[in-house]
């Protein structure tokens, strides 16, 4: 299993930013992706995760209405749009997925949020 994320950067307050992720090694299309993302002195909190299908999403309450998280099963790929982005956003944002028990993760992509 590989997980790579891209497209983390330094962004303005009320910025936008869409992170990508191509996994590898997987049926990707069978199973759930996640976004997490981990800041200093903070928990790791799961941001959002989408069904194999793409059809159904969650959010963590902290980013509803703000990020979108949507998958591309043919070319295995999975985005999380970010918009109105605040200072709290800043973290390393990881993409992740659980197989049978084991949950892997990419190296994570850094996000700042500041002006």
């Amino acid at each position: 299993v590989q997980l790579v994320e891209s497209g983390g950067d330094l962004v303005q307050p009320g910025g936008s930013l869409r992170l990508s992720c191509v996994a590898s090694g997987f049926t990707f299309s069978t199973y759930p992706m996640s976004w997490y993302r981990k800041a200093p002195e903070k928990e790791r909190e799961r941001v959002a995760v989408i069904s194999s299908n793409g059809v159904v999403g969650n959010y963590a309450d902290s980013v509803k209405g703000r990020f979108t998280i949507s998958r591309d099963n043919a070319k295995n790929m999975v985005y999380l749009q970010m918009n109105t982005l605040k200072s709290e956003d800043t973290a390393v944002y990881y993409c992740s997925l659980l197989i049978l028990g084991e949950r892997y993760w990419g190296q994570g992509t850094q996000v700042t949020v500041s002006s």
